[in-house]
């Protein structure tokens, strides 16, 4: 029996702390969804399409079965249509814990055949945030350490698109 299991966000930019967790995350499972959504409460920088080809990209060498997928569902029936059996979550902080935690509750109240999987991320990427990111990025601040160079090119651009834009 193959396992699955579904990583999801909307990974507006990854940034090396999701990479951290999804290299990890496929060494636990067969195969690995990545599951990037849309968040109603978020305005990304990227849309869709440029979010799933920059995961892509960036998850192209790190071995094993991994897919990157597009979902606008909620989570616990998108993880039943994959067949996965594992839902992946990082955790940076005590705050991301208290938010997963009820989250893990209310998808296990919807699907228990679905467990959810926290791991801690690496203690050198902790702090990194996509939302943060981009806000260093928008007054100009280096990005690099916190995103692959690919992404971090990407956003650099954007953002001077952006401020083209208001101007």
């Amino acid at each position: 029996m193959t396992r699955i299991g579904v990583y999801p966000g909307t990974f507006d930019p990854v940034t090396l702390g999701h990479m951290d967790i999804i290299r990890r995350g496929a060494k636990l499972v067969d195969r690995l969804v990545i599951g990037v959504t849309t968040n109603p409460s978020k305005s990304p920088m990227f849309t869709l399409d440029e979010r799933m080809a920059m995961v892509r990209r960036e998850v192209a060498d790190v071995g094993g079965e991994i897919h990157v997928v597009a979902f606008d569902s909620l989570l616990m029936d998108f993880a039943e249509r994959e067949g996965a059996r594992v839902i992946v979550r990082g955790l940076r902080a005590v705050a991301d814990f208290e938010y997963e935690y009820q989250m893990a509750g209310m998808n296990q109240q919807i699907n228990p055949r679905v467990e959810t999987v926290f791991l801690m991320a690496d203690v050198a990427l902790q702090p990194i945030a996509s939302r943060l990111v981009k806000e260093i990025a928008l007054f100009g601040g280096e990005i690099g350490r916190f995103v692959p160079p690919t992404v971090r090119d990407e956003v650099v651009a954007r953002v001077g698109q952006i401020g083209r834009k208001g101007s």
